[in-house]
């Protein structure tokens, strides 16, 4: 979320992939430029600071100087079940794990495929490849456990986006996929989902359009979930939350 949020990957993230010994990380970028967007630079940063993949979502058209990386092999998702013709893709594969990124379609904004067809069709299409992981960007909380269970013992792991705030309720389902409603986000902790708190707070009680900023200043947090995948099988062996916050 905005540059406190790439500050703190980047501060952050190389010393978690040392003590944890993570192999691969993916990250929802669509709010690192200024908020809300991505740009080329932005993308770099976060490439930089040890992010494999960037994932997205609605707010990835923010900047159009980013479609053309979309359409290039760099490694950033839009959403699988935009319209055909959209720029770049909603799929990938890399070191032998494919990412998929999806958008619901419960208070989201237009007309998208349906995104439980799509992931049929991804996983169809990904037969062989044992390690799969959903981003799914969405704002109904009860879309984001659908659409776990749906892919319960398809896919490695479905991990939900969008709403900033972290979800409790990590866990491995009943075929081994793992889950969680809402990764949550990096950016400030002391704001509205990111943006400075008056503003919207003004918006909620006058009904009328402000301009939303975000916090630049710390505290800041760090969401992220770890995933263990069995790499044979591609059943997930845990998830936990794995959070901190730095000044």
């Amino acid at each position: 979320m905005g540059k406190l949020g790439r500050r703190t990957v980047a501060t952050l993230l190389p010393d978690i992939r040392s003590e944890y010994g993570s192999d691969f990380v993916i990250a929802n970028g669509e709010n690192a430029a200024g908020g809300k967007g991505l740009t080329p630079s932005t993308a770099d940063e976060l490439f930089e600071a040890g992010v494999d993949v960037i994932t997205s979502g609605n707010h990835i058209w923010e900047y159009r100087e980013i479609y053309p990386v979309l359409d290039s092999d760099a490694p950033i998702l839009r959403p699988l079940n935009y319209p055909q013709g959209a720029p770049g893709r909603g799929l990938l594969t890399r070191d032998g794990i494919a990412v998929v990124n999806l958008m619901g379609r419960v208070f989201m904004p237009g007309d998208l495929d349906c995104p439980f067809r799509c992931a049929d069709e991804a996983v169809t299409d990904l037969d062989g490849t044992r390690v799969i992981i959903v981003d799914l960007h969405c704002e109904a909380t009860s879309e984001k456990v659908a659409m776990g269970w749906y892919l319960d013992g398809r896919a490695s792991a479905v991990v939900g986006t969008h709403t900033h705030v972290a979800t409790a309720d990590a866990r491995v389902l009943a075929k081994g996929t793992a889950y969680v409603t809402d990764v949550g986000m990096t950016g400030p902790r002391d704001a509205i989902i990111g943006m400075e708190a008056e503003p919207v707070i003004e918006r909620f009680v006058s009904q009328l359009p402000q301009r939303f900023s975000p916090v630049e200043r710390g505290p800041a947090i760090f969401n992220s979930v770890l995933i263990d995948v069995d790499e044979n099988t591609g059943r997930a062996r845990s998830i936990e939350r794995l959070d901190r916050e730095v000044a």
